[in-house]
């Protein structure tokens, strides 16, 4: 004779669905198979609940994923207050790039993702705290924030996952055999086109930048757009 299935009130009750609880799924679902993956169907199945009931928490799945972004915003620390405010904001741009290249996948979404939970206003919080400890005017801290940004989640998207070696090794080779009677610039050092390491690179890129916000005012018309 079959088994007779249990009835509904035996089975143990489901928690109650929370945002939060909806969120840190997805995370796990991201580390172990990928952002792919992060939809609401997967979410839903993890969950045992259907799709419909996770639109009460999260709007669509580029919301979802934007939550996810904001919470592992939340494994990047601070520096120590001994340090300037230079390597200070280097050293947190660096570790949000790094959190980034972590999860490929991520990187790539936070091109358009549009975070807005505590974490990530935590992070601009933080940059802004120490561009004004160098005595960087607002309004080019708060244009700066937005560029810095921008280059670290660029940067993390592009070299996310596997590099493409083959393609960087037929890059390289074109620049080295440019011809001088076409592209004399070029020709004059390739090596330095290819030189350094990616993290004095990304050290250099951010050095670069902070600079030329300190120095570079903002333009008096266009501010509202901000």
């Amino acid at each position: 004779m079959p088994p007779t299935s249990r009835s509904r009130r035996e089975r143990p009750a489901k928690p109650p669905l929370t945002r939060e609880g909806i969120v840190a799924t997805a995370v796990a679902i991201l580390r172990t198979e990928g952002l792919r993956k992060v939809t609401m169907r997967r979410l839903a199945q993890e969950l045992d609940t259907g799709p419909a009931s996770l639109y009460v928490y999260v709007r669509d799945t580029n919301e979802l994923h934007a939550a996810v972004l904001d919470e592992l915003l939340g494994t990047v620390g601070l520096t120590p207050a001994e340090d300037g405010w230079r390597k200070r904001l280097e050293r947190v741009l660096t570790a949000y790039t790094r959190m980034l290249l972590e999860h490929p996948s991520l990187a790539r979404s936070a091109l358009i993702a549009r975070p807005s939970g505590p974490n990530y206003l935590r992070l601009i919080e933080i940059l802004l705290e120490l561009l004004e400890a160098g005595g960087v005017p607002r309004a080019q801290a708060a244009w700066g924030v937005d560029l810095l940004l921008q280059h670290a989640t660029a940067t993390a998207a592009e070299h996310a996952g596997e590099e493409p070696l083959g393609d960087w090794q037929v890059l390289a080779q074109a620049l080295r055999d440019a011809p001088a009677t076409t592209h004399p610039h070029i020709a004059a050092d390739p090596g330095a086109l290819l030189s350094g390491t990616p993290e004095a690179r990304l050290s250099w890129a951010f050095q670069t930048l902070i600079n030329g916000i300190e120095q570079t005012a903002v333009p008096t018309e266009g501010q509202e757009a901000l």
